[in-house]
């Protein structure tokens, strides 16, 4: 029996760029394209008819724009969707709010709205459409998260470090994390005594706009990172686009570095590098957090903080949009707790107070 082709839907108000995004898709033989449509309402009506597996969003579109369409699809039959996103401010504004509404991964358009030089990007389209079709579906439409009775209870008991200090939080997250980050930090008060670094798997010119969202919506002050920042508590650091983020220097006077070297697992910023350098610097007296996310980046930096005597925390395949990165952690046992994203921020805050 042949292996199931992940049937697509194209959305793209350009006749050219369905053209193209069609037909790079279509190149892939693990993909279908089953459908294109030319703006919102059209795609909905698609969506009914043809039941895709994956739907690649333009945002800019007549009548129903992208946003519009993703908020009303996840009502009425939640499917991956990947962004195709101009490499702009407001597209970079567009596309934080497309994630928090549901949308699974966004690829840039290489020069614009209009972008010849699609093929540029053809494999990580075809990469991210076959991970999108991976992804938990019941994540996607999950707002605030219903939580029993017992799970309370065990959100309640006491989560130990096996650090008695940390004095630090490293986190890595991919596919689904952008979510799974605007989760958790709102969560933490502006007194939360240490720093954290946060490397989400992005390209440049979307993590200024990662930040400014997120220092909105925090108690915490969140800012992309910047050769020379000096890390504080009550502070959240990203790593920016395009750029490896590496710490150095002594715990409470830790500062960040950036590196324009070469990617780490096909990534750039790399989880890995982080927590080397993390394991390097804080050695036992940190945290490891790995939230969702496609691929195995996260793990060797994770062995190496936990050789030292840090505590690694993985986010559980429940709440995962996708269980690739933690399972990785899992699998090499370096997991001192697995946990579903809505406990992750008491988990920290209940060590940290520790």
């Amino acid at each position: 029996m042949s292996e199931r082709r992940i049937r697509v839907l194209v959305v793209d108000d350009s006749a050219f760029m369905r053209k193209v995004i069609g037909d790079l898709l279509a190149a892939d033989s693990r993909i279908e394209v089953v459908g294109r449509a030319r703006d919102g309402r059209d795609a909905l009506e698609q969506v009914r008819k043809l039941t895709p597996h994956v739907v690649t969003l333009d945002v800019e579109m007549p009548r129903m724009d992208g946003l519009q369409f993703l908020e009303e699809l996840m009502r009425m039959r939640p499917t991956p969707v990947v962004m195709v996103s101009s490499l702009t401010q407001q597209g970079a504004d567009v596309t934080m709010r497309a994630l928090s509404a549901g949308a699974v991964d966004f690829v840039t358009k290489p020069s614009g709205t209009i972008s010849l030089d699609m093929h540029k990007v053809a494999a990580e389209l075809c990469q991210k459409v076959i991970g999108a079709s991976e992804a938990n579906l019941g994540t996607l439409v999950r707002k605030t998260p219903v939580v029993s009775r017992r799970e309370k209870e065990i959100f309640q008991e006491p989560i130990s470090s096996r650090s008695r200090s940390p004095q630090i939080v490293a986190v890595a997250s991919s596919t689904g994390g952008p979510r799974a980050i605007q989760e958790i930090l709102p969560q933490l008060p502006a007194t939360f005594p240490i720093p954290l670094v946060i490397v989400q798997h992005m390209p440049e010119g979307f993590t200024a706009s990662f930040a400014q969202r997120l220092n909105d919506l925090s108690p915490l002050r969140v800012m992309e990172a910047y050769d020379g920042l000096r890390l504080e508590g009550g502070c959240a650091v990203i790593a920016p686009g395009g750029k490896h983020l590496l710490l150095e220097g002594a715990p409470g006077q830790a500062v960040c570095r950036l590196s324009d070297g070469p990617p780490v697992k096909s990534v750039k910023p790399a989880a890995d590098l982080l927590f080397l350098s993390v394991a390097d610097v804080f050695g036992g007296a940190s945290i490891g957090v790995v939230l969702t996310g496609m691929g195995r980046d996260g793990s060797d930096g994770a062995r190496a903080m936990y050789g030292k005597g840090a505590t690694i925390l993985a986010e559980s395949p429940e709440t995962c949009v996708v269980y690739g990165m933690p399972r990785a952690v899992a699998e090499a046992g370096i997991v001192h707790r697995q946990l579903p994203l809505y406990q992750i921020a008491g988990a920290l805050k209940e060590m940290v107070r520790e």
